[in-house]
């Protein structure tokens, strides 16, 4: 009879065993309660114990999360629509103020968080024009954006790692402006890259130019100077010549003349006989040594 009793007892037991131990991992923040009030938050990973009916553990991710938001029509400061659809980058950064003030719901936690990222979100996209809005300012206003909300979700115990808009639609009666304006600034830029290019083009010819100068004078110098050279040597040889025997040389030179002089049939001329020029015209035997 006393076999089932002990049964009963080891059962209990085992169960009050079991529900006075709770297990957290890396990826969880836990809040042990005692009567409905918060006794610790500050578990690390690891089994723990509590009393049975007296504490009660809740439980939340300590991952980074994501909230997609639904895209919302905003007003930009020139009083243009575009509909702007964004995702936020959120986690739990102090879990008992997060349970304070959203009772530990999270649809309620994320219900805020959407209505403070919108209304920042909304608040940017006023305070910019269209241009600025779709643009390379895109990526300083999700920073500003971030930074505005993860001060305004601290208050929930909240941390907005970041916010990204995923797209930003035009309504179809501002698309087409929009385009041709941006086309125009992409022809601007590409027409003052073409400028670039032709002054380069230009600084570049006038540098060869000047260069091609340079190596033209240098070797015009150089030919004058090998030239002279030449001629200087030229005349250190026909001196040379002329030294050795000044009758010889005489002749030769001679020669040289009247072959100039009579290059052509009926050519003539009129000279004295006893000229220098007819020396050896008169002699049958020239005086050559």
């Amino acid at each position: 009879m006393m076999r089932p009793v002990f049964i009963i007892i080891f059962a209990v037991l085992a169960v009050l065993g079991v529900s006075s131990l709770f297990i957290v991992t890396e990826t969880e923040y836990a809040i042990k309660f005692q009567l409905g009030r918060i006794v610790k938050t500050d578990y690390t990973p690891g089994i723990y114990v509590k009393l049975p009916f007296v504490n009660n553990v809740r439980k939340f991710d300590s991952r980074l999360l994501t909230l997609d938001t639904n895209a919302e029509q905003m007003l930009t400061s020139e009083q243009k629509f575009v509909a702007v659809d964004s995702f936020v980058k959120w986690r739990i950064n102090d879990v008992a103020n997060f349970y304070t003030s959203t009772q530990g719901n999270e649809r309620v936690a994320l219900n805020r968080l959407d209505s403070i990222v919108k209304d920042r979100i909304r608040n940017q996209i006023a305070s910019r024009t269209l241009v600025q809005v779709i643009s390379e300012q895109r990526v300083s206003t999700m920073q500003d954006i971030a930074t505005a909300a993860n001060i305004a979700a601290a208050e929930f115990g909240i941390e907005v790692v970041d916010v990204r808009i995923k797209a930003i639609e035009l309504p179809d009666d501002v698309r087409e402006s929009v385009f041709r304006r941006m086309a125009a600034d992409r022809q601007k830029e590409a027409n003052l890259y073409r400028f670039e290019g032709r002054e380069s083009a230009e600084r570049i010819r006038a540098d060869a130019d000047r260069t091609v100068q340079v190596i033209l004078a240098e070797a015009q110098r150089d030919g004058q100077t090998l030239r002279g050279e030449g001629d200087a040597r030229a005349t250190e040889i026909y001196a040379n010549a002329y030294g050795q025997d000044q009758e010889f040389y005489a002749f030769i030179r001679s020669l040289q003349a009247y072959g100039n002089a009579f290059g052509n049939n009926g050519d003539v001329m009129v000279l004295d006989p006893t000229s220098k020029f007819f020396e050896y015209f008169g002699s049958d035997e020239p005086d050559i040594k």
